[in-house]
């Protein structure tokens, strides 16, 4: 059986070479299809482990209260209403009320437009400034590479210091120029810079914080507070297993901040980091989808123009089916010879296929920061879809080769 079988893939091989063209088109096509295929889930698998690392890094164990869409909603009476703001001191009396283990930090927005100078360089006007408290960096998951954070004093005083991100001080002050010290002007404003974040790439959730600037919330609320200004409560739990306890303390002592009564909506949500991370890795089910669809288009169109160069092989060898056929070939005998020829030529083109997509899905994850990945279940998959391709381009050409009459196809011209 095994003699009989690496027998054919020697003939396989060899009718291969005589027709290389066709057999090469035949490879290339089938290793488009396979390529889009591995290549698109493997950037999705890279991707979704991005995502996963940088909600790791924020902490699995991480809520954040805010205010609830601005959605204008109807009530019973017909009259429209916008949920409220988190105010400063709704966020406070929160605070002093929630007695949970764990750490609790305020942020909000000051803008997400502004440019940052020092002396002639400036930054582009797409900077994000963010006023935080001491505790911004542990619940937001975020290390600082150089200079400290905010003290305590500054916290109340609102002194004029800044912690900018790495994206920020490389267009400032160069990639090794030192930053701390020097004084930035963010709109008319001029700032010490006391602190430089670590960098956290390009990836999923990762950028976002290079090009960032975070000043103390005196600070936002000296220079920045306007009536409308909706503050978030970030909490991270000791452990992951208290998570859903403190989540559902926090929204009853939330509920009384706002003095809602049993039965009301409420007007906030919360929103934890792993539900996040399973929301966005859900949205990449539909790219998996549209990947399939291109794959098996693809695909479909390689298995047909396999089929046809089997057929049109049938008929060139029909002498050399005659001859095997009166030394003694059988019909199994000559239909296995024509079905491996397929599955080699597919199975060829597949592993071509897989080279091409690995290499293809992690150029994308290079530049999205995701991890260098090897996706060995989509793998074993493609080589079953090339094999499953070969034999169903293959079988009918194949069955047509057996049932050929030997005297007829000695005669054949």
């Amino acid at each position: 059986m095994n003699s009989m079988l690496l027998e054919n893939i020697s003939e396989a091989i060899k009718s291969i070479k005589s027709h290389a063209l066709r057999a090469v088109l035949t490879m290339v096509i089938v290793a488009i299809g396979i390529m889009a295929l591995v290549g698109v889930l493997t950037a999705l698998e890279s991707i979704q482990g991005s995502i996963t690392s940088s909600f790791m890094q924020m902490g699995s164990n991480t809520f954040t209260i805010v205010n609830r869409s601005k959605i204008i909603v109807g009530n019973n009476n017909g009259r429209r209403v916008r949920y409220t703001p988190v105010s400063f001191n709704e966020a406070n009396d929160f605070r002093s009320r929630f007695d949970f283990p764990g750490i609790l930090s305020l942020n909000a927005w000051a803008t997400g437009a502004a440019t940052i100078k020092f002396e002639s360089k400036k930054t582009n006007p797409n900077i994000s400034v963010m006023g935080i408290d001491e505790n911004y960096f542990q619940t937001a998951g975020l290390n600082l590479s150089k200079g400290r954070n905010f003290t305590a004093y500054e916290m109340k005083s609102g002194g004029y210091n800044v912690i900018i991100g790495d994206a920020v001080k490389a267009k400032l002050f160069g990639s090794k120029g030192i930053a701390l010290g020097k004084i930035v002007s963010i709109g008319a404003m001029r700032y010490r810079v006391i602190g430089v974040l670590e960098s956290k790439g390009s990836g999923m959730g990762g950028g976002g914080s290079d090009r960032r600037a975070y000043i103390s919330l005196a600070s936002l609320r000296n220079k920045y507070y306007y009536p409308s200004m909706s503050f978030t409560i970030s909490f991270m739990t000791t452990n992951q297993q208290l998570l859903n306890q403190a989540v559902d303390e926090a929204e009853g002592v939330f509920r009384m901040t706002r003095g809602l009564k049993v039965g009301e909506e409420s007007n906030f949500s919360i929103t934890r980091s792993d539900n996040i991370a399973e929301q966005l890795i859900e949205n990449l089910s539909f790219v998996r989808i549209v990947a399939g669809i291109i794959a098996f288009i693809t695909l479909l169109g390689a298995s047909i123009g396999l089929m046809n160069i089997m057929l049109v092989s049938v008929s060139e060898r029909t002498r050399e089916i005659g001859l095997r056929k009166a030394l003694g070939a059988n019909n199994k005998a000559i239909r296995n010879q024509f079905l491996v020829e397929s599955v080699v030529i597919t199975e060829l083109g597949g592993f071509l296929g897989i080279i091409l997509g690995i290499i293809l899905g992690n150029v994308v994850a290079y530049f999205t920061d995701g991890p260098f990945v090897i996706p060995w279940l989509w793998i074993i998959f493609a080589f079953t879809v090339s094999l499953l391709v070969g034999l169903l381009s293959g079988l009918f050409p194949a069955i047509k080769a057996s049932k050929l009459d030997p005297i007829e196809s000695l005669r054949f011209e």
